[in-house]
């Protein structure tokens, strides 16, 4: 890796080139169908079996829905909507709609809740201006139509049957810059952004994954349960398969207390090459496996890799996975992490190549991909150049103009800083979200997101995860998340207490000292926000939600329940 300092910035580059890489998605469909007709594709579960489709069949699907999308209407200027579960329709929808140049928009189905609110949908599809959307279940189809009445709903797949001979001509105008999908952001803090992501992002980005992880990703067989409206499971993972000829096996769980049962249930089953999750997975994974030994060692029987993707994970964490991976492997298991974002289709970062940066980091660019390191108020923020960016967002020249600085790199608005200065191989360290960070009221800068993984390293198991408070206080305080049916034990509110006493022993700055903490009486709760669709916590809205648990940890005097440090 190579490396530019100038007087307010680096710049970081690998030195391993960008291979050659397809200029449309679906070629890697149109091979696969050609070369292994019959391999299983994409499999989901149907009344309790799993249905399955090869790619050829696959193929033949999506030149005839292709077809009928583009007699509807479907054009580069008028996208098409799915909200829908992870499934094989849904996945011959959106493969359709790329193949004929349609740009795709998979919505989170939390958009179709019946909890959601009317006003932020319409909001959203005021924004994309689609020509339809593809809403096979019956619920929130009615609740998208109440919203944007105007909309066209379709759902059923089957019933979207057109002229293939159409499709292969459309198929042939498409190229490396047509735009494949359109993907939002959160919308957190205001009207979600439409990511442009072109035929060059998504091709570009399974290259680079191919380059660095070359074995993992040979014929890999996949257990996913992310939802694909997110870039992580929507273009890496799905892209993963796609690109190699694997098998995606559709998980219809989730990592979250009642819905972690039926992950279970389908590892029990298939044996995954390539393993995704988010520390709260993990975390429940491993409690799995404490009473389960036949599933641990199923898990582990072909397992190449194991990542958590969007920042490095706790020493703690990482150390169980290499004591399980020995134990019912017998051989070591690279536990990676990588960083990126919807706008780098995803992958921008990893710890990879023959002499990888440190485990603790989010590891170095990939090939074709470079990061500057801007000095942001007191630290660096991440920004990212490759063609694997996005050109902006959709209709929305002025956010599209402020996503990237004058040598065209985009602002990610996370942070990040060299493990070691002096040797920038050894890998970024992940700083969190600038948006996360506040300030005490004596004018110090709390990184909150280096300070959840020092606080988490601490507790050793003790704790699920955290969120801070304390903007414009005195003193950073805490609201914990412990282990299902925790909350009331009192040796768990010991463990709290002795992971706090262990980190701020270590910690004792006032920007990275807990001077309170309170436990959580429930988890986080996704109805309410409060976890995202790839299965992280959403900081703001859980203090949003907790006000009264916050003003609990600022009391005079203490409130019950509360743990002074």
């Amino acid at each position: 890796m190579t490396m530019q300092a100038g007087p307010a910035a680096r710049t970081l580059r690998s030195e391993v080139a960008l291979r050659a890489y397809p200029d449309r998605v679906t070629d890697d469909l149109v091979r696969w169908a050609s070369t292994t007709p019959s391999s299983i594709f994409l499999a989901e579960r149907r009344a309790g079996a799993w249905e399955t489709i090869d790619f050829a069949s696959m193929y033949e699907r999506v030149r005839r829905i292709a077809g009928a999308l583009l007699d509807a209407g479907g054009s580069q200027d008028r996208p098409l909507a799915i909200v829908a579960e992870n499934g094989i329709d849904h996945a011959a929808v959106a493969l359709a709609a790329m193949h004929a140049g349609i740009p795709v928009s998979p919505i989170s189905t939390g958009y179709a809740r019946s909890d959601a609110d009317p006003a932020r949908v319409a909001a959203l599809f005021a924004v994309l201006q689609p020509f339809a959307a593809f809403v096979p279940d019956a619920g929130p189809a009615a609740r998208i139509a109440a919203a944007v009445p105007q909309l066209r709903i379709v759902r059923d797949a089957a019933a979207l049957d057109g002229d293939p001979s159409r499709s292969d001509r459309a198929h042939g105008a498409v190229g490396p810059d047509t735009i494949a999908k359109i993907l939002f952001t959160s919308g957190s803090t205001g009207t979600p952004k439409g990511v442009i992501t072109t035929n060059r992002m998504l091709c570009a980005n399974q290259t680079m994954l191919e380059q660095v992880w070359p074995e993992a990703t040979r014929s890999p067989v996949l257990v996913d349960w992310a939802p694909w409206s997110h870039t992580a499971a929507g273009n890496k993972t799905f892209g993963m398969v796609l690109r190699n000829g694997g098998t995606l096996y559709v998980d219809e769980g989730k990592p979250a207390p009642g819905a972690f049962d039926a992950t279970l249930r389908n590892l029990r089953e298939i044996a995954p090459t390539f393993y995704f999750t988010v520390p709260r997975g993990w975390t429940l994974l491993f409690e799995a496996f404490e009473w389960d030994e036949a599933l641990a060692q199923r898990f582990f029987s072909r397992v190449r890799i194991l990542l958590n993707a969007g920042a490095s994970i706790p020493e703690t964490l990482r150390a169980r996975l290499a004591v399980l991976a020995q134990r019912y492997a017998a051989r070591r298991i690279p536990v990676v992490s990588a960083w990126g974002a919807t706008e780098t289709a995803p992958m921008a970062t990893a710890v990879w190549g023959a002499r990888p940066a440190s485990y603790e980091t989010i590891g170095t660019p990939v090939p074709g991909v470079e990061i500057k390191l801007t000095p942001v108020e007191d630290r660096y923020e991440l920004r990212v150049r490759g063609p694997n960016v996005t050109p902006g967002y959709w209709r929305d020249a002025a956010a599209t103009a402020a996503a990237f600085d004058a040598e065209r790199f985009f602002k990610s608005g996370d942070a990040g800083a060299l493990l070691d200065p002096a040797d920038p191989s050894r890998g970024i360290v992940f700083g969190g979200r600038l948006s996360e960070n506040f300030k005490l009221s004596s004018g110090t800068w709390v990184n909150a997101g280096l300070l959840r993984l020092d606080v988490l390293e601490a507790g050793d198991g003790a704790i699920d995860d955290i969120v801070f408070a304390g903007a414009d206080r005195d003193e950073v305080t805490a609201l914990v998340f412990v282990g299902r049916g925790l909350a009331e034990d009192p040796a768990s509110a010991e463990r709290v207490r002795a992971a706090v006493a262990r980190h701020n022993e270590r910690n004792p700055a006032s920007s990275t000292r807990i001077a309170r903490v309170v436990i959580a009486a429930e988890p986080p709760n996704a109805a309410l926000g409060e976890i995202t669709d790839k299965g992280s916590v959403n900081q703001r809205r859980v203090l949003q939600n907790r006000a009264g648990d916050v003003a609990r940890l600022y009391a005079e005097p203490t409130a019950p329940g509360v743990i002074v440090s």
